[in-house]
């Protein structure tokens, strides 16, 4: 990969909807080779997909939760991953060194709605221990990494 993939990469995390003129000029290319070199990131994986960031307040989303999950026997875990992938309110699932097993970051319409999340959906399954840990609110919050490239 080089400095002009990752300028790709960091225009597109900050404004996908750039044009491939807009990219190509920002690359000294054309349009056509800046297109076929964000193709080329796309089949090989690096870019995974694009997406709208939406204010989950304005669609009924508006608490936001971590929930430290323990597995108390290893055979739930596949149980656990499964449930995971398959809950809508999961936004992020990290499987974390310490105490707990698994990190999970849930998106719900209020805490009723986080409450039947837990309660009838998480710890439904045998061997699951939770601590939740509420968000009142963020202060930062990105999609964007941290790309260095050779003249930034």
């Amino acid at each position: 990969m080089n400095s002009n993939d990752l300028k790709i990469i960091e225009q597109l995390m900050r404004h996908a909807r750039t044009t491939w003129a807009e990219l190509g000029a920002l690359l000294g290319l054309s349009a056509p080779a800046a297109a076929d070199r964000v193709r080329k990131l796309e089949e090989t994986g690096v870019i995974k997909g694009y997406a709208a960031l939406i204010n989950p307040d304005e669609i009924g989303c508006g608490l936001a939760a971590m929930i430290a999950v323990t597995l108390e026997r290893p055979e739930v875990r596949s149980d656990f991953l499964r449930l995971v992938m398959n809950l809508a309110e999961v936004l992020e699932c990290h499987h974390i060194a310490g105490e707990q097993d698994y990190m999970i970051k849930v998106r719900c319409s209020g805490t009723r709605d986080l409450e039947r999340l837990i309660s009838e959906e998480i710890k439904a399954l045998p061997g699951i221990k939770t601590r939740t840990t509420v968000i009142l609110s963020t202060v930062k919050e990105t999609p964007v990494l941290p790309v260095k490239w050779e003249g930034k």
